[in-house]
This record gives structure tokens, sequence and C-alpha cells, in this order.
């Protein structure tokens, strides 16, 4: 028997990966909306195969953050990302805290099917969208400024692009008003940014739209 464990949240994603799950013979479906839960779920049902989203509710990246913390305790449950983030460097990052695959929200039902299979198999599958998105960064080499920032950089450039205070931030991240701060002065000091506002530019610039923005969530 067959058993996966999906995490997303948003419900009609959700009802729609079940439908095609059990149209390739998964019995036991769990479901998981936050990181938490997640793990919750991961440890009662112990699933033959994960398909996370990247964007489950708390903060920014979440997904990168339960696929990392997951990864120190299991390093062979097969996990399959299927986010809406087609940055390069998300995805590389992703890749580097342990999925098996990424497909992206915008493929086909096939080979959301063909990468479940394969993936579930322990086989690493990338789309083709992705691995030219990878192909091409890594021609490029650093021409992406963010690829020289840590996971916690990224998810405090993510909300400084939008708009938010850092005592904003500091609270959805868990962290202090004064680590926050020095988390973008550092980011400033990667990037060559002498401001604030020229910070958040650099990162409207570089990261998912506005939209994606809101949506890019961390742990």
């Amino acid at each position: 028997m067959t058993t996966a464990l999906i995490v997303d949240d948003h419900p009609i994603v959700m009802e729609a990966c079940k439908q095609l799950l059990r149209t390739v013979g998964v019995e036991e479906i769990g479901e998981a909306s936050s990181p938490v839960d997640a793990y919750r779920a991961y440890r009662m049902l112990k699933p033959d195969i994960i398909v996370s989203d990247l964007t489950i509710r708390t903060g920014i990246l979440d997904g990168i953050s339960f696929i990392r913390r997951l990864r120190l305790h299991d390093k062979t449950t097969p996990i399959l990302v299927f986010s809406m983030h087609t940055d390069p460097v998300i995805i590389s990052r992703t890749l580097e805290v342990g999925a098996t695959g990424y497909v992206w929200k915008t493929t086909s039902s096939e080979e959301f099917v063909r990468a479940f299979h394969r993936v579930r198999q322990g086989v690493r599958y990338l789309s083709h969208e992705v691995a030219s998105e990878l192909a091409f960064m890594e021609l490029k080499g650093t021409a992406n400024p963010l690829s020289t920032l840590t996971l916690r950089e990224l998810q405090t450039l993510a909300l400084i692009a939008d708009g938010r205070p850092y005592g904003m931030i500091a609270e959805e991240l868990h962290v202090s008003y004064k680590t926050v701060a020095n988390t973008a002065s550092q980011i400033k000091i990667k990037l060559g940014a002498a401001s604030l506002p020229e910070l958040m530019r650099i990162g409207i610039a570089h990261l998912p739209s506005e939209t994606g923005r809101r949506n890019i969530r961390v742990a």
C-alpha cells in the first residue's frame, strides 16, 4: 500500500493533488497546511512519499525549513516539491536541503504524475523548465546576486521587498528586532546596497512578483 503526505495551504490545490494521487494508486493520503502540522503528520503516517509546496502558511520558504528539519531525522523518504516559485536560487536551495524532485504548479497533470513516479522510486526529477532555469543560472555563474545570500537572508529580503517594517519581520521570523536589523545590514553589504530603499528595489527586481513575494513564506 502506497501512502503519501501532501503539504499545501491551498484547499483547491490540495484537493487536485489528492485526486491525481488516487488515480495512480495511492491508497492513504495525509494532509498538512503548516510546517508544524506537516512534521506531526509525517511522524504519524510515515509516508512513502511527500508532496510539498514551499509556501505553507506561517512565513517565507516554510517548505524549505520543513524539508531541512525532516532531513535531520529522515534521509530517505522521497520529497517532491510542487511550487509556484521559479527563481533558480530558491530552487537550488530547496534541492540543497534535501528535496528529491521539483516541478512548478503550472506543469501538466501528466508531468506531475511522471515526476511523482520517478521521485517515489528515489530518482531525482526536475521538470524541463526547472532544469533549464538551474542550467542558465550556472552558465551565468553568480550573476544573480541572491545566490550569495543565506536562507535566513533570503527570507528577510523577501519581507523587506514586500514593504514590511523590521518589527513585523521580527514577528514573522520569530527573532528579535536587533537580529532583523543586523541581518539587513549584512544583506546590504553582500548586495552593495547603500540604503533600505535600495535594498527593497533589489529584492523587488530579483525575487518573484509581488503576488509571489506575499506568498513566499518562512519558518
